[in-house]
């Protein structure tokens, strides 16, 4: 017992959230970016407190990004009333549209994220019936760095990779790149310390595709 409390009380970053020994922040952008668009992620508490979710990563690295732990969110219609954005949602939908088509209008986009598992993403609109009504984005295909995982669901991506393609097309001043970072150190680290060989039985399927 004396062992597993001890390692339940290792030290933390504040900032990353990640352990002390493994922190992610010289991975993180010096400065904040800065976008016309704003991105508002609405993070299942599961979410929260899952050990490589990414989403924290973009409250991190963007000036105009809000992340919201929650099941509900009463603030929704407060948001959804802003006369600054054009809103959307960022989930999968028969009449989803690319974030290009969706950029003619003039205004910026106010882009909410349901954050979690599918499941768990899914409930998060089940909850909030008012992103329902909202216009779907979808993601271009392309293939995740997320690499430790298994997901059956298409052109899968983690929530740091779904916005940082969307915020591509919309604002090229964007440093994509350095968005990312903190994902790609996040993989190869925990790759390191699973091992080569548990890696490749696991998920080297994922890094062959």
């Amino acid at each position: 017992m004396g062992h597993i409390l001890s390692a339940m009380k290792r030290p933390c970053c504040q900032r990353c959230q990640r352990p002390s020994s493994h922190c992610l922040c010289p991975w993180l952008p010096l400065q904040t970016q800065s976008t016309r668009s704003r991105v508002i992620i609405l993070q299942h508490p599961s979410e929260a407190k899952h050990p490589l979710n990414t989403a924290r990563f973009l409250a991190l690295g963007l000036t105009n990004c809000e992340l919201r732990v929650g099941e509900t969110f009463p603030e929704l219609e407060q948001w959804l009333s802003n006369p600054h954005y054009q809103n959307a949602v960022l989930f999968p939908h028969l009449n989803a549209v690319t974030a290009s088509a969706s950029s003619q209008c003039s205004q910026p986009l106010q882009l909410f994220v349901p954050d979690g598992t599918w499941r768990k993403a899914k409930l998060l609109m089940h909850l909030n019936p008012l992103l329902t009504e909202l216009p779907h984005l979808s993601l271009p295909q392309g293939k995740s760095a997320y690499v430790l995982r298994h997901s059956k669901v298409p052109n899968s991506h983690s929530t740091l990779e779904a916005v940082s393609a969307v915020l591509a097309t919309l604002e090229p001043t964007l440093d994509i790149p350095a968005l990312l970072a903190p994902l790609h150190r996040l993989m190869a680290d925990q790759r390191a310390a699973m091992g080569e060989k548990l890696y490749q039985q696991h998920y080297g399927e994922n890094a062959n595709e």
